[in-house]
């Protein structure tokens, strides 16, 4: 007789994951160990941990060698629900040689859908009409009132060309822009492609009508945004964030609002997270501030599931992630 396979345990972070993705586990017959405080509590997840096989880590509380440690020395595989990974410890995964995934692709549509709304909500004042139609100050008889930016014509330039950054250069393809200019740390061979020239940061700074950050939170991002950079963009520059909210000063992003520096901002990410209703930020109307809704669709948010368990999948069956982390 052939020995019983094993099962293998997997624990689910959140109880929200998508249904799909908890049941691709279950068909490779997986048990699966649900979390089910929300938001996450540390306390069950630490509790719930011991013995597991693998972990599908839902949420952005910091996974690091707490949580390693408390799984256990069969602990096998991890992968996360997200594309950032800026509050995972990846020294510490290398260190023990972990298997890590993450979920980096599948959120480039979505992204990159909400990254132009919020050049054009920005750009066209939608934060600032809203203000005054509140306030009872919606003026008829202004021709120059609430003048916006507009895409036609515009530099758009984009801080980080990866899956991100490009879809968005796609999308604006159709949009009679003057020219699409990008930094990375190297020249990206298929920018021909999209139309996009590569820049020094400088430049990007320089000559962008709409500037977006589309690159992960690193040592070298981390508060590239700040009084001096600001100082070096147009007054009419819309800046929009939908990369990590570490990567701007945000005391220099409210004086270069404030002062008419630039001419509007987007912001789908910030710090901290949730963002305090008495921010100075909110309190401007040329500032338009989303909940970090980046991947927020249900079919993104289950194809992002379904990737972190095909992951788990691969990793417990000795095989590569579909996306490893490093």
């Amino acid at each position: 007789m052939h020995a019983a396979r094993r099962v293998f345990k997997v624990l689910i972070s959140h109880p929200e994951v998508p249904v799909p993705a908890l049941e691709l586990l279950r068909q490779h017959g997986c048990e699966t160990i649900i979390c089910q405080s929300v938001p996450p509590s540390r306390t069950e997840i630490l509790q719930k941990l011991p013995g597991v096989d693998a972990i599908l880590w839902a949420h952005y509380q910091p996974l690091n060698a707490q949580i390693l440690d408390a799984a256990g020395s069969q602990l096998k595989a991890v992968s996360t629900m997200s594309s950032g990974i800026d509050y995972v410890d990846l020294d510490e995964f290398k260190r023990r040689q972990m298997p890590l995934g993450h979920t980096p692709g599948i959120v480039k549509n979505a992204v990159a859908d909400l990254a132009i709304g919020l050049m054009i909500s920005a750009g066209r004042l939608f934060h600032a009409g809203r203000r005054e139609i509140d306030n009872s100050l919606w003026q008829t008889e202004r021709i120059n009132w609430l003048m916006g930016q507009e895409l036609r014509q515009s530099v758009v330039g984009l801080l980080g060309f990866g899956g991100i950054g490009q879809a968005i250069a796609k999308r604006l393809q159709s949009w009679d822009v003057s020219k699409i200019i990008y930094n990375t740390r190297t020249r990206k061979d298929n920018d021909f492609e999209l139309q996009a020239q590569h820049v020094s940061f400088q430049n990007l700074l320089q000559e962008s009508d709409f500037l977006v950050v589309a690159c992960p939170l690193t040592s070298e991002t981390k508060g590239i945004f700040d009084e001096e950079a600001f100082s070096k963009m147009k007054p009419n520059c819309v800046f929009v964030n939908v990369g990590r909210g570490g990567i701007v000063n945000q005391n220099a992003l409210f004086n270069a609002l404030k002062s008419g520096q630039i001419f509007a901002a987007g912001l789908d990410v910030m710090t901290p997270e949730p963002i305090p209703a008495n921010d100075p930020l909110l309190q401007l109307p040329n500032c338009v501030v989303i909940p970090h809704l980046g991947t927020q669709t249900m079919r993104t948010t289950t194809e992002m599931a379904k990737i972190a368990a095909n992951n788990i999948l691969n990793a417990l069956k000795g095989e590569s992630m579909i996306s490893p982390a490093y």
